[in-house]
C-alpha cells in the first residue's frame, strides 16, 4: 500500500497525485459565468485539485467555496504560469472562460495556453458549453487511465 493517500509510485521512485488538476481562468467579461458555473458544478469541482489564476481564484474561493491555488493574474504571468504546469504534466485540463469581444494586451500568453493544451493533448474548453460537456462526462479525468502525452487518440 502507498504510504501517501491518493498517490502511486513512478518509475524514478517520486510520488504522482492520482487526483486530477483542473486550471480555470476567466476573463474578466466572463468572471460572472465562471462563478455561476461553478456553483453549479461545486460537487463535482470538489472532486479535482483546483488551481487558478489570481481574481478567477479568489472569486471561485469566496463565493462558490471550493479550495483553489491562486497563481498570478493573467496579465501579470498567471496564464503563463499554467501554460508551463500543462508543459511539465502537472494539469490535466485547462477551462478558460475567453472573452472573444475584447482586447487583451496579454494575448500572446492566451495563445501559449492553448498552444501547449494542443502539443500535449490537454482537454481545453474556451467556454461555458465545452466546460458543460466535459465536466458533464461520466469519469471525466477521474481515470487513471489517459491517453501517452504526445500520442493521437485511438478511434
Amino acid at each position: 500500500m502507498n504510504a501517501k493517500k491518493n498517490q502511486k509510485p513512478r518509475k524514478n521512485g517520486n510520488r504522482v497525485s492520482s487526483i486530477r488538476t483542473i486550471a480555470l481562468i476567466a476573463h474578466d467579461g466572463k468572471k460572472v459565468d465562471i462563478v455561476s458555473w461553478a456553483t453549479a458544478n461545486v460537487e463535482r469541482l470538489k472532486k479535482f485539485r483546483l488551481i487558478a489564476t489570481a481574481t478567477t481564484g479568489k472569486l471561485l474561493k469566496e463565493k462558490v467555496g471550493l479550495r483553489v491555488k491562486t497563481l498570478l493574474s493573467g496579465p501579470e504571468g498567471g496564464d503563463v504560469q499554467i501554460a508551463s504546469l500543462a508543459a511539465e504534466g502537472k494539469v490535466n485540463a485547462v477551462f478558460f472562460f475567453m472573452d472573444p469581444l475584447d482586447a487583451h494586451p496579454h494575448d500572446p500568453d492566451i495563445r501559449a495556453v492553448m498552444r501547449v493544451c494542443n502539443v500535449h493533448n490537454i482537454p481545453f474548453a474556451s467556454n461555458l458549453a465545452t466546460a458543460s460537456l466535459f465536466i458533464g462526462i461520466k469519469d471525466f479525468l477521474l481515470s487513471s487511465k489517459q491517453p501517452p502525452r504526445g500520442y493521437p487518440l485511438q478511434s
